[in-house]
């Protein structure tokens, strides 16, 4: 392995003009029909994992910066999150926003990547097989959908 000859940073955006960012981040779960059928009836254990990952990916979007190293602290101005329940997988998407000098792609996929994840921790005794894994479990297709940048 080679090593860098400069040391990891954070890109200089101090001569950059703020602007209004939108990013929109998209990802789905596959779940057993079961699964669905018990979110829907609101008969998880652990109570509503739409809820908890919808709070969950809000927190996630604010400590984006603290997850990812190089990463700027972005003063955010919108968080929304929904979900879009099907008969096998549940859709979510994260759209972030904020007044600033570089964009807010990064915070969208952590929004959409950790709500996915949430919902796993909710349900996986529902999605264990009888030996104890995730034989059906998956989450994909996390990507940014939208990413906007607009003068203020």
């Amino acid at each position: 392995m080679s090593r860098r000859e400069e040391p990891l940073k954070m890109i200089d955006i101090s001569k950059k003009e703020a602007s209004h960012r939108v990013a929109e981040a998209f990802g789905r779960i596959k779940l057993k029909g079961d699964t669905i059928r018990a979110i829907k009836k609101g008969a998880v254990d652990k109570g509503d994992p739409l809820a908890t990952a919808q709070i969950a990916a809000i927190l996630g979007v604010k400590k984006t910066p603290e997850i990812i190293p190089l990463c700027h602290q972005i003063p955010i101005t919108s968080i929304k999150v929904d979900f879009d329940i099907r008969d096998d997988s549940i859709e979510a998407g994260c759209r972030v926003e904020a007044d600033y000098k570089t964009g807010v792609e990064m915070e969208a996929l952590v929004g959409v990547s950790i709500a996915l994840l949430t919902i796993w921790d909710m349900v996986k005794y529902l999605e264990k097989d009888e030996k104890g894994q995730y034989p059906t479990t998956s989450i994909t297709e996390v990507r940014v959908v939208e990413k906007r940048k607009e003068s203020i």
